[in-house]
């Protein structure tokens, strides 16, 4: 079936030819049409350009057509929320009023709250009630537009319980429309009964992990947590070349919490993305400059746990790419909205719109693998979008911060 879009007030990231990422100071350039139309023929953007240019004798020969009039609206690619925890038991208020009482996210880990806490609680819950309330979380990132999503495991620190994290999320795969991609973050936090036992702990995970989920296909990426007080530069390398042997490209937690060289080990082992990136120094920047990995900042993580901004401003000036994401899970960032990430990194990073919109679009996509078929309006590409309700320009959807901006998403070409 074709779907038309026509009248569209604003066309938003658009693009002639593919691009795998926008950095520097073109991040502040973003390509726009306004009174625009979209052609989308099955699951793909067959076309788009200005009202003026529009021929409708061009496309009335379908079987079955729909016109959408976007008068008033904006149209953009949809989110792509490039680090995700959404598969987990429950969640964690509990420590959020502890923070409120003054105890550190650090504090609290160590009190057997944290990771280790999601980690027990997973360990109870089956599979079917993970995977259902992990669509429910799908549902209503979906509604606010997000389409694409990489979702990580991470709070199974088991063999058995890792492994049924991944099956939920492929389960996941199959039956909800985002396009999903899946990573294995066995070394997400040191389980208890290894405090004292670190390396037995990595061979389990080189061993009998790694292999299990080769073999079932399980994982797209494999993550580490890289910072103090969870792996460490030495550890993450030791991981990361067992991974490439399974094919599993690295992704990295980085730097949230100090310097600590998850950046340069994560470039050294040519990751596809390095994510957290609160601490960053020249050294961080020299090493990501020229490489193939992308720097990823998540703005709801920071805003949550109040720990240092990101400087992306200097990382931008620098010539380095920037990806958005949302890092939502139970403990440090319990929100799915790209909208509200975006508002973060308009008032707190002071990222323009245009950065921000080419931080959660195009870099997303790339920094989850994903660059040659959603992130932006590109015919060819993967009919992932959203039509916003009336808004005066697309700077409106940080502005309105907290809001949902999102009207109709549309996904492989099916309208939700």
């Amino acid at each position: 079936m074709k779907v038309i879009l026509v009248n569209i007030k604003e066309l938003v990231q658009v693009e002639e030819e593919a691009r795998a990422w926008v950095a520097g100071k073109e991040m502040n350039e973003l390509k726009v049409l306004h009174d625009a139309f979209l052609v989308i023929n099955d699951d793909q953007i067959e076309n788009f350009g200005l009202m003026q240019d529009f021929d409708e004798t061009a496309v009335d020969g379908a079987d079955m057509m729909m016109e959408i009039d976007c008068t008033g609206k904006i149209v953009m690619p949809g989110y792509c929320d490039s680090h995700t925890h959404l598969v987990f038991a429950t969640s964690r208020e509990q420590e959020f009023v502890d923070r409120i009482n003054g105890l550190s996210y650090e504090e609290i880990a160590r009190r057997g709250g944290g990771i280790l806490n999601s980690a027990k609680r997973l360990e109870q819950a089956s599979e079917d009630e993970l995977y259902l309330s992990a669509m429910a979380r799908l549902d209503e990132i979906k509604q606010l537009g997000t389409t694409a999503v990489e979702i990580k495991s991470g709070y199974g620190l088991s063999v058995k319980s890792e492994l049924k994290m991944l099956r939920v999320i492929q389960r996941l795969k199959e039956t909800s429309p985002l396009t999903i991609k899946s990573t294995f973050l066995g070394a997400h936090a040191m389980p208890v009964e290894y405090k004292n036992k670190r390396q037995k702990y990595i061979q389990l995970i080189i061993q009998e992990m790694l292999p299990e989920i080769s073999q079932q296909g399980l994982a797209d990426y494999m993550d580490v947590f890289c910072d103090r007080g969870f792996f460490s530069v030495s550890e993450t390398a030791q991981l990361l070349e067992a991974a490439w042997k399974y094919d599993l490209q690295p992704k990295i937690h980085a730097n949230e919490l100090g310097l600590t060289g998850g950046v340069q080990v994560g470039v050294q082992y040519q990751a596809l993305s390095v994510d957290h990136l609160e601490h960053v120094g020249e050294a961080e920047i020299e090493a990501l400059l020229g490489s193939k990995t992308m720097p990823t900042v998540l703005p709801g993580a920071a805003f949550f746990l109040s720990l240092p901004l990101s400087p992306v401003r200097k990382m931008m000036n620098a010539g380095l790419p920037i990806a958005l994401a949302s890092d939502f899970n139970p403990g440090s960032s319990p929100s799915g909205n790209m909208n509200f990430i975006q508002s973060l990194a308009c008032i707190n990073y002071k990222m323009t719109p245009e950065e921000a919109i080419n931080a959660c679009t195009l870099n997303s996509a790339y920094a989850m693998g994903i660059e040659k078929s959603c992130g932006s309006i590109c015919r060819g590409k993967l009919a992932n979008l959203f039509i916003t309700k009336v808004l005066p320009g697309y700077a409106a959807i940080p502005y309105f911060y907290g809001s949902n901006p999102v009207e109709t998403v549309i996904i492989n070409g099916e309208i939700y």
